[in-house]
C-alpha cells in the first residue's frame, strides 16, 4: 500500500503531480495515521509524524511523488447571522464558552448543526439557518488558524 508521508499546503501543490482527490469531513481531516481511499480507488496509508489538520486544497504527497488533493466534505451546519458585528462577536463568545468548533466569517458563524444550540441562538436574537457546506472551523490557540494564512471556502 502506498503511504502519504507529508502534507503540502494548498498554495504549494504542483498541479502536474495531482492524481486524484479525497473528500473528508472535518473530523476525518485531523489525523496522523489512517488507511484511506481516494475518489477513484487509490488506496493509501496516511502516515504522518504528528497529527495534523488537513485543509481543503492541501495535498497529500505519496511515496511515489504523486499528490492526492484533500477536499472538505459537505456537512450539516448551522449558519448564524446577527444584526450587528458586536452581536455576532457576542455569539462567537457564547459558542467558544461551550467549546464548540466554529468557523468565523466577517458576517456569519458556521457550526455543526445542533437543535439545542440553534434554539439558544435564536432566543438570543440570531437568524439561524440549517445548511449543508464544507466545515473549516478555527484551529484554536495551539493550532494554525485560518487567519494565519488559510482561507475559508
Amino acid at each position: 500500500m502506498l503511504r502519504a508521508l507529508s502534507v503540502i499546503a494548498e498554495p504549494h501543490v504542483d498541479p502536474r503531480k495531482v492524481v486524484d482527490v479525497i473528500e473528508l469531513a472535518y473530523d476525518d481531516r485531523h489525523r496522523r495515521r489512517i488507511a484511506l481511499q481516494s475518489s477513484t480507488g487509490i488506496r493509501f496509508l496516511l502516515d504522518l509524524a504528528e497529527p495534523q489538520i488537513l485543509h481543503d486544497g492541501d495535498g497529500l504527497q505519496l511515496e511515489d511523488g504523486s499528490i492526492i488533493i484533500v477536499r472538505a466534505a459537505k456537512e450539516d451546519l448551522a449558519e448564524i447571522r446577527c444584526g450587528t458585528p458586536e452581536h455576532l462577536m457576542r455569539m462567537a463568545w457564547h459558542l467558544g464558552n461551550r467549546h464548540l468548533p466554529c468557523e468565523i466569517h466577517d458576517d456569519r458563524l458556521l457550526l455543526r448543526w445542533d437543535p439545542v444550540i440553534a434554539d439558544m441562538l435564536e432566543k438570543l436574537g440570531c437568524a439561524v439557518t440549517r445548511i449543508t457546506a464544507p466545515f473549516n472551523p478555527e484551529g484554536g490557540a495551539y493550532q494554525q488558524s485560518h487567519a494565519e494564512g488559510r482561507k475559508h471556502a
